[in-house]
């Protein structure tokens, strides 16, 4: 044991040394004294829940504010399948926009919103431990409430702001040159509501210069985990039956939820462990 241990010791300098290494250890340190894993299952599971209820509360308001122009409103609900492996496809073929009477329609439409908004709830909760904010420095109940439909408005923005990229991209023709072109106005666009998205979540005691690091590689993260998703979620469905593809595909859209959740969770502990300095970190001795 000692000779372990004076091995450990050697690594534990050795990597306290080296500024980025030892960034790297607070990081991954600092996500597990959060319970990160924990946070990011949280947000899945809210996720998969609101999934559905989101995509008819923007498949309804699309119906009545693009009714007159079927082309953008197909563009727009194409452009925010796209972000879901697997049952993307489902979503645009099965769910339609709510009809009926006006009053009826608003109580439905609100009850959705509602039963929608704990993934932005959760986001909220995770930002809040990871940045060690007291409970009583909290947003309340109204101010959550804001915050959410912020970040819902944001991620509205992110599928008209994809759709106008596919365009411009589509117009100007095929080619490598176009497709890389298309892949830097989608890591920009996705960069910028990172930015968005972490300022509306984190509370404003924390700069909006302390969130850009971590916008920026969750921007590349994302644009990332778009092109590879559906790949990714295939492969773990490869090997599946008939009988259990349906079982197989829910498993794999958690799956790609749990990996988007990642993605916010660790840029926000990026975020936080630049800003407060909060390295280095031994790995051998608790502080």
């Amino acid at each position: 044991m000692r000779f372990i241990n004076e091995h450990l010791d050697r690594l534990d300098t050795a990597q306290q040394r080296h500024a980025w290494l030892a960034f790297v250890v607070a990081v991954v340190k600092k996500y597990g004294d959060d319970r990160g894993s924990s946070l990011s299952a949280l947000l899945a599971y809210y996720g998969f829940l609101a999934l559905l209820p989101l995509f008819l509360v923007f498949v309804t308001v699309l119906g009545f504010v693009l009714e007159g122009d079927p082309g953008l409103r197909h563009s727009l609900v194409d452009s925010a399948v796209a972000d879901f492996p697997v049952i993307g496809n489902e979503l645009r073929h099965n769910v339609h926009a709510l009809r009926g009477n006006g009053l009826a329609l608003v109580i439905g439409l609100l009850a959705l919103l509602w039963g929608s908004l704990g993934v932005a709830y959760a986001a909220q909760h995770a930002t809040a431990e990871i940045w060690s904010v007291p409970a009583h420095e909290r947003p309340g109940f109204a101010a959550r409430l804001l915050r959410a439909l912020g970040l819902l408005a944001t991620l509205a923005a992110g599928v008209v702001g994809t759709t106008l990229i596919s365009g411009v991209v589509a117009g100007a023709g095929n080619g490598i040159a176009f497709n890389v072109l298309g892949i830097a106005l989608a890591l920009t666009l996705n960069a910028a509501l990172y930015l968005v998205g972490l300022r509306v979540l984190t509370v404003g005691s924390v700069a909006t210069g302390d969130l850009v690091p971590g916008a920026v590689l969750g921007g590349v993260a994302w644009t990332v985990l778009q092109l590879v998703g559906g790949w990714l979620v295939t492969r773990q469905l490869r090997h599946t039956s008939e009988l259990y593809g349906f079982f197989a595909i829910v498993l794999g859209l958690l799956f790609w939820l749990y990996l988007a959740a990642q993605i916010l969770v660790y840029v926000s502990e990026i975020n936080a462990v630049r800003a407060r300095r909060l390295w280095p970190r031994s790995l051998r001795h608790p502080e």
